[in-house]
């Protein structure tokens, strides 16, 4: 896709202030499309001139309404949510609340815009219940992601609407990621910068995960809101499994600092993997992965060295 399809549409971007959210509305509006960034309170973030910020607090049934209605978009990119395993163990209401009422306030409000077409961005780590045993997802997290793929489809199937489904795998690249990458690059920066030297603690070296990076991604759910099916659940992964150590030696070799590194814990199997057949759908579309991945982690290493800097000044 080479973006023509977006010049002069309306797309509407939840999460907007987020990690994924700020690659989103850059890429959309070089696109030439006309960028609608929702975010929760103003302040987190600056976007550039031309984007039109909207203030929503998706919880609340009424404010989406009123935002769906002033925008009229015609694709929606859903972003935004709670994607921490721990919060969802502290708090799982309001886990529940933001990633399955939130989804259907917005799915309901897009029903006076029938045309709109809606990527939901859920997650590799749903739980998928085995029929006819008792339900045991591993966390409040797993379990809210499922449900809001079920309610996602249902709608979709009750009412018409033109909605698909986005799995992502491990997402890097600049920007405020908690990811494994990102908290080992700002580690880096902290032996670096500030002399530090306790060790930063890793898992087994051959726990291997996907990562894709997060400006690849975007891309996708671009690739999707343009040409995919409706009703389709599609992962957006590398659909390369790759260890904790080469992650490690990789971000050592862009550094000349003594790095302390801590490995705990025995090595495990892939996380998040599936077969080629289920990696191929969205290629067979013509999106594939372009950033090399030591380049992402060049991207978040010098990312990370900027950000320090500035708050060091």
């Amino acid at each position: 896709m080479d973006g023509a399809e977006l010049t002069g549409k309306k797309v509407l971007i939840t999460g907007a202030s987020g990690f994924t959210g700020r690659h989103a509305v850059a890429y959309f509006r070089t696109a030439g499309a006309v960028v609608a960034a929702v975010v929760r309170r103003v302040g987190v973030h600056s976007f550039d001139n031309g984007v039109a910020v909207h203030v929503c607090d998706l919880n609340d049934k009424q404010q989406v309404r009123h935002l769906i209605d002033e925008v009229q978009p015609d694709y929606v990119l859903h972003l935004a949510g709670k994607n921490s395993v721990p919060d969802s163990w502290s708090d799982p209401l309001l886990v529940l609340e933001t990633n399955v009422m939130a989804v259907l306030y917005l799915l309901d409000a897009l029903r006076s815009c029938p045309a709109a077409r809606t990527v939901i961005v859920g997650s590799r780590l749903k739980y998928t219940p085995e029929p006819g045993r008792l339900p045991q997802p591993p966390h409040p997290y797993s379990l809210s992601k499922a449900l809001e793929e079920m309610v996602s489809l249902s709608w979709m199937s009750l009412f018409g609407q033109q909605i698909m489904l986005a799995e992502p795998g491990n997402l890097i690249g600049a920007g405020p990621s908690t990811g494994i990458c990102s908290l080992l690059a700002r580690h880096v920066v902290a032996c670096e910068q500030e002399g530090k030297t306790e060790a930063f603690r890793l898992s087994g070296r051959d726990n291997t995960r996907d990562f894709l990076d997060v400006r690849d991604a975007v891309r996708a759910y671009a690739t999707l809101l343009v040409q995919g099916t409706t009703g389709n659940v599609y992962p957006v992964v590398s659909g390369t499994e790759r260890s904790l150590g080469e992650i490690a030696d990789t971000l050592l070799t862009m550094t000349e600092a003594e790095i302390p590194v801590r490995w705990d814990g025995a090595s495990s199997g892939p996380d998040g993997a599936g077969d080629q057949e289920e990696f191929s759908a969205l290629r067979k579309l013509g999106w594939q992965p372009l950033i090399p991945f030591a380049q992402s982690l060049q991207d978040i290493l010098s990312d990370v060295r900027t950000q320090h800097g500035r708050a060091t000044e």
